[in-house]
């Protein structure tokens, strides 16, 4: 192993290529000689963000997605990116006191756990099969009405809060997660009957769908690469008009976004879109502690609502370099330019030597071009042969190959129940960060080690 280069195939990163570096250093000079952009960059920001670029935001997601109706500014506000996006989330709409369950499809985005955890739900996380049209809905309902028919006494709050009412937020009694487009880890899309069928249990529950739409802008299919954005509604778009619209000034769906898989995740910039009151809301998370002096230095304006008057908004400076480059078209080539056909050449690399080098030996994969009309994300989603355990491939692939694979059981819901039962046979690998002769040389060598297993098991067997 002393001889071969390291081979990532599990970090879930754009690869140092994709990344637009020139076009970010004449965003920054642009942005930052002219003395009003500046200005505005280097200062604390508006709550919900820099307004330049929620206007951009809107206009370029309505080109891409085509709603019904235009996405206004005022349906968006800036975050440092979706992982704080979903604390903030949390932090307004929640209550480990009132809110009850947390439900996320199996196998799910492994890093949000302990989100959730620190939210106050450790414990109280389950999980959700999911098949190829994606998130089981008539098992999402089933369990949630044996879990509203048993009485939910586990988590009553006994009258007791532990947040005081605020004008900007309700507490909504579940959380409903999930990627519903190019899963991480599955890579499966959710179609438009199930979506429409989500949006509807959630206002029956008085749950939240928090979308992480993050791979989005990242799809093809075949030599026509038409997004996805154009052929299945998002749920928040769906949440806008299904049945009447909103229930209340809340919604049930935001959408998470994210200019980390697009430019680079030391950005830290990214957006929610929502409803104008649930949107205004995550903008005024409290995250901040505040000192006596803090109290009376804000007395003369408004009263602290948090992380957003004591800090000001998230990335501001970043966001003016990001305004800029879609304010010229820049990010929008980009992605149609360089992430959308490499992304295409990289999959379609891994895909080939995939067939190629472990099918033969019993491996499976998810959907490939040929047999479903949206492919796109970051990932190939394996199973391994029936003998084989997905720890010990691992294992014997960063020992032996210097390999790093993602190991299914990673993507396991701590506590959550049954809801992908073959995780410890899957392998998530990710195309996007290793360049292509490297893809296809890090799947040569996990087919040596699958072999290596599969003839240390034949032997032991004829013994």
């Amino acid at each position: 192993m002393a001889n071969l280069r390291p081979i990532d195939l599990f970090r879930g990163w754009p690869a140092p290529d994709l990344i637009p570096v020139q076009s970010f250093q004449e965003a920054a000079a642009r942005a930052l000689s002219d003395k009003i952009t500046s200005g505005a960059g280097f200062g604390y920001g508006p709550d919900e963000g820099y307004f330049p670029l929620r206007q951009n935001i809107a206009q370029w997601l309505t080109g891409f997605y085509g709603p019904r109706e235009a996405i206004t500014a005022s349906r968006i506000c800036i975050t440092g990116g979706a992982s704080q996006n979903l604390a903030s989330i949390l932090q307004v709409f929640t209550d480990p006191l009132q809110t009850q369950l947390i439900w996320l499809v199996e196998p799910a985005y492994h890093l949000v756990f302990r989100s959730f955890e620190d939210s106050g739900f450790d414990g109280r996380m389950r999980a959700v099969p999911e098949d190829e049209e994606g998130m089981d809905v008539h098992a999402l309902e089933a369990a949630l009405e044996r879990h509203h028919a048993v009485g939910s006494n586990e988590n009553s709050s006994n009258g007791y809060v532990t947040k005081p009412h605020r004008s900007h937020r309700k507490i909504y009694k579940h959380i409903i997660y999930c990627v519903p487009s190019f899963s991480n880890p599955s890579g499966t899309v959710m179609t438009r009957p199930r979506r429409e069928a989500l949006v509807r249990l959630a206002r029956k529950f008085d749950a939240l769908i928090i979308s992480d739409d993050v791979y989005d802008f990242l799809s093809w299919t075949g030599s026509s690469r038409k997004p996805v954005g154009s052929q299945i509604q998002r749920l928040v778009d769906i949440d806008r008009t299904l049945d009447g619209g909103p229930l209340d000034r809340f919604g049930n769906v935001v959408s998470n976004g994210s200019f980390s898989k697009l430019l680079g995740p030391g950005c830290r910039v990214g957006w929610a879109e929502g409803t104008e009151g649930l949107v205004y809301g995550i903008s005024q998370a409290s995250v901040a502690h505040f000192t006596p002096f803090d109290i009376i230095s804000l007395s003369n304006t408004s009263p602290p609502s948090g992380q957003t008057k004591s800090g000001g908004a998230p990335s501001q400076l970043i966001s003016t370099f990001i305004n800029e480059l879609l304010e010229s078209g820049t990010l929008q080539q980009h992605i149609s330019t360089k992430l959308v056909p490499e992304g295409h050449r990289r999959y379609s690399l891994m895909v080939s030597a995939i067939k190629e080098r472990l099918t033969g030996l019993g491996v499976t994969f998810s959907q490939g071009p040929e047999e479903t009309t949206l492919v796109g994300g970051y990932y190939v989603w394996v199973k391994l042969p029936d003998s084989i355990d997905a720890n010990q491939v691992c294992q014997k692939a960063l020992e032996t190959q210097n390999l790093d694979v993602g190991n299914g059981g990673l993507f396991a819901i701590p506590g959550g129940g049954s809801g992908c039962k073959d995780l410890h046979r899957r392998l998530r690998l990710c195309f996007m960060w290793e360049d292509g002769e490297h893809l296809v040389e890090g799947v040569n060598r996990l087919s040596l080690v699958i072999q290596t297993l599969l003839g240390d098991m034949q032997s032991r067997v004829t013994v």
